[in-house]
């Protein structure tokens, strides 16, 4: 089984890696090929999974090139984590938007705009590569925005399936304050990429050598808000009342959406957070250069993604082995949330196996919440053909659907500082 990782030169990669090695039974790859344009990047992160991959005594072979068809050549899946612009363009998206009061960031509002654009065009070339060369692989996406960029892939006919570790990492975090084991621990998520609810959280079944059952269970959500609501708030930075009242668990992307003015405030006293991880990640690589090591430094954990590993290998093993495993993945809506277009793609537990993901039912979203995933669905159409087309008009109606934005004089100037600070980036510009 031979994977590809485009973007294989991030700082994030040895995490990949050390989730490939302990999983292996999970995913028994045998070749893994790290893609990525910085060659520099790969001279260290490549010798450096090689070094985890034998430190855990895993058989798999690692190369690494800057040459994108030689790399997907043979492979079974296709992992997409890449950056376009660097982490240079993700802090123009976290600064210029806070100059006209709207919230800086990389996935959301006019930053999370600004990010579509740049990497739309990109991920659509590769995905064309990549099934020129091996048209039965899988893509599976963790490039944010990941609801836009999938819907993009989709739309264009791949065989892709997004993914967000927001699930797994309350998965994750649950199971710990139910003192359960995580595979026990089943969530009804539902919303879009960074834009999600955990309506319940049930404990099922025993785990163990034969698996866990997923059937039935106690719903315990009630109990968490109860027992640990304090700390899931904290966990958040929203108010343990919101949470009360809500009767859910929102993602902390939401707290852009109800507590956009404080995060403003919070984002202009501070560096970006693209600053802090290119300090970081200008730490890690030095460690990287060290040949002893030969696991992932304690330093990795401050780069965010956490659980990725995780989720990515689950997510593959279930394409490509076909499990029919239930697990919370970006696919197309196809009647799931009835007041959404079939082609939105929406983030929800779904069955995945060697023909896709395919979502499992839902009930009724309710109203607080279905306004405003309806709002950003037709935010996120009109940004996907603004990154397919171009033009300034695009631009502007995209971000004059935006929930956070909505008035005419703010998308204009958005509009025009989204241009000037992607220039570079745009074909059309």
């Amino acid at each position: 089984m031979k994977l590809a990782v485009v973007g294989g030169g991030s700082t994030y990669t040895p995490e990949l890696i050390d989730g490939f090695a302990r999983l292996r039974e999970v995913l028994p790859v045998t070749e893994l090929t790290l893609i990525d344009p910085a060659l520099e990047r790969l001279e260290l992160i490549g010798p450096l999974a090689r070094r985890i991959l034998a430190r855990q005594g895993h058989p798999g072979r690692v190369s690494w090139t800057d040459d994108l068809d030689a790399g997907v050549d043979g492979a079974d899946a296709v992992l997409l984590q890449l950056r376009v612009g660097g982490q240079a363009a993700r802090d123009q998206d976290e600064t210029w938007p806070l100059d006209s009061g709207c919230v800086g960031q990389e996935t959301t509002g006019a930053g999370g705009l600004a990010k579509a654009l740049r990497t739309v065009p990109v991920v659509l070339d590769i995905a064309e590569r990549v099934r020129r060369r091996n048209p039965g692989a899988w893509i599976v996406d963790f490039t944010n925005p990941v609801g836009i960029v999938t819907r993009a892939l989709l739309t264009a006919g791949h065989r892709a399936v997004g993914l967000c570790n927001v699930a797994i990492g309350f998965q994750r975090k649950f199971a710990r304050y139910l003192g359960a084991a995580p595979e026990q621990v089943v969530l009804d998520h539902v919303g879009l990429n960074h834009l999600t609810w955990e309506r319940g959280v049930r404990l099922v079944g025993t785990a163990g050598a034969g698996g866990t059952d997923r059937t039935g269970g106690v719903e315990v959500l009630p109990r968490l808000l109860a027992e640990h609501g304090e700390a899931i708030a904290a966990d958040l930075r929203m108010p343990r009342a919101l949470l009360d009242r809500l009767g859910v668990v929102p993602s902390y992307y939401l707290r852009y959406f109800y507590r956009h003015d404080e995060v403003v405030r919070e984002m202009r006293a501070k560096p970006s957070r693209a600053a802090e991880v290119a300090e970081i990640e200008r730490r890690l690589l030095e460690l990287y250069a060290d040949p002893a090591l030969d696991e992932k430094p304690e330093l990795l954990g401050k780069r965010g993604g956490a659980f990725y590993s995780e989720a990515a290998v689950a997510l593959t093993s279930a394409l490509l082995r076909d499990t029919g495993e239930v697990q919370v993945v970006n696919t197309l809506n196809r009647g799931t949330l009835p007041f959404l277009p079939e082609d939105a793609v929406i983030e929800v537990p779904a069955a995945v196996g060697a023909r896709g993901a395919s979502p499992l039912p839902q009930q009724p979203l309710e109203p607080l919440f279905a306004g405003l995933v309806a709002a950003v669905t037709g935010y996120e159409r009109l940004a996907l053909d603004a990154a397919l087309h171009g033009g300034r008009q695009r631009v502007f109606q995209a971000l004059l659907a935006h929930p956070l934005i909505g008035q005419i004089d703010l998308a204009e100037r958005l509009t025009d500082d989204l241009i000037a600070h992607n220039r570079e980036h745009l074909a059309w510009a």
